[in-house]
């Protein structure tokens, strides 16, 4: 997030508003309606948003209620989470979705302006970090995170993949205020600035990194689960409208767990309806939400994510972006709790399924899992036209990614796949005999 967007947030909350959210003001007061911000192309919150928008489930959960109100639901799509929370904190939106950072913001900025906010569940996370990716130009000579010394690397100030970049240039032993000049943009004009030569590097989140990568315009630099520290999406609600309205915030949450469910029993099916409503590839919107995808879809705030979030706020504060924000007093698991009833616990205690190799063929609505990459690959050998999409997982940090974009590794009779070339690089000087292979050569080798 933008420090200048930022300020025009909170000079945009002292002009006149018009409520979006909440009662009717005049007519019928027996309609309400409910404005919901999400982020269509932030992929891993469609089961706060665009998922769950196609399917209708609040709208109908709504309708439940037998209370004798008409409710309206307003859904307003933005890129960030910024403006979700400078409409929040104005009063008209009622419930949000964005990533860990901006939520962090979201909460700050709620208790700085009197409008406090709550964290009431999440929609998609990782364990690890695979959510976030420093990627590069498909030619440029950068080989390591250690390469982007005196750099440009194009970021989000305030998202998730800033704090990921800051991260993991620390662990590199670079400043990440002055070793690499980083350009404070929204991912669609990194991208640009990327396939410009303007930006060296590129640091995102979901779905952008899978996206270029997918496209032929980025490779992989470094993989974000390196950090082995988690990364999610969550959602966000107004303090007044909850307490105000507890019936509608449950409904809302029943609602997304009907849509977890969903994508969960569906995943081709939902990643070709989110791809169909946001214009990205299908098989990106897979990469990161399938059956084994990067994500895992639960609305339970696992205390873990609650702990990573706690250990975000320095991060925000080392930027500047943030004082001191009280997680604890911002987290409020009583609604989700109470939706989900008998069931939460053991969505609760859920782990993420094991990382699998997985080929979406051609024509099919499912797809197919190998017990190794190998066995994907010699697979693919013999299907080399009728396969849509590869995926295996990366050999040291589970992160899926595309077979035919990984960095392959020979080691004896073993083909392993790497998301990023340092990893690779780490697994070979590790094993005496190992040795980094082209895709070709791995599936000749499979064959």
């Amino acid at each position: 997030m933008k420090r200048t967007a930022v300020a025009a947030s909170v000079l945009a909350l002292l002009l006149p508003l018009t409520a979006c959210g909440g009662d009717a003001e005049a007519g019928d007061r027996s309609t309400v309606t409910v404005t919901v911000g999400y982020q269509s192309k932030t992929i891993n919150t469609v089961t706060a948003g665009t998922l769950l928008r196609s399917l209708g489930y609040f709208e109908k959960q709504l309708g439940a209620l037998g209370d004798g109100v008409t409710y309206e639901v307003v859904w307003q799509d933005y890129a960030t989470g910024a403006p979700i929370t400078a409409q929040m904190t104005a009063g008209k939106i009622d419930i949000g979705s964005m990533g860990d950072f901006p939520l962090l913001l979201n909460a700050a900025r709620g208790k700085q302006l009197g409008r406090p906010t709550h964290l009431v569940s999440v929609t998609g996370y990782n364990p690890r970090g695979g959510l976030n990716t420093v990627v590069t130009a498909p030619d440029s000579d950068l080989d390591s995170l250690a390469d982007l010394k005196g750099r440009k690397v194009s970021t989000s100030v305030g998202s998730a993949a800033d704090g990921t970049l800051v991260r993991a240039l620390r662990r590199a032993g670079i400043d990440p205020e002055k070793g690499v000049e980083k350009l404070n943009q929204q991912p669609a004009v990194g991208a640009s600035a990327l396939a410009a030569g303007s930006a060296d590097a590129l640091s995102q989140f979901v779905a952008w990194p899978g996206l270029l990568v997918h496209q032929g315009k980025a490779k992989a630099l470094y993989d974000g689960a390196r950090l082995d520290l988690p990364t999610f999406h969550g959602v966000t609600a107004r303090e007044d409208f909850a307490e105000r309205r507890p019936d509608v915030l449950k409904a809302f949450l029943q609602a997304q767990a009907q849509a977890t469910d969903y994508l969960n029993a569906h995943p081709v099916t939902a990643a070709e309806q989110v791809a169909k409503a946001t214009g990205l590839p299908a098989e990106v919107v897979y990469l990161y939400n399938g059956a084994h995808g990067i994500a895992t879809f639960d609305p339970t705030l696992k205390p873990r994510l609650v702990a990573a979030l706690k250990e975000d706020v320095a991060v925000l504060k080392s930027a500047r972006l943030t004082g001191d924000v009280d997680v604890d007093a911002f987290v409020d698991d009583r609604y989700v709790r109470e939706a989900l009833g008998a069931d939460h616990d053991r969505r609760l205690a859920a782990t993420p399924p094991a990382a699998r190799s997985e080929v979406w063929a051609d024509g099919q609505d499912r797809t197919r899992t190998f017990g190794t990459p190998a066995e994907l690959l010699a697979y693919v050998a013999r299907h080399r036209d009728g396969v849509r999409a590869a995926y295996v997982p990366d050999a040291t940090t589970g992160t899926r990614w595309f077979a035919d974009k990984a960095v392959w590794v020979a080691d004896g009779d073993a083909l392993l796949p790497f998301v990023a070339p340092d990893t690779a690089r780490e697994y070979v000087d590790a094993h005496e005999g190992a040795r980094v292979v082209t895709y070709a050569q791995a599936l000749e080798r499979a064959s």
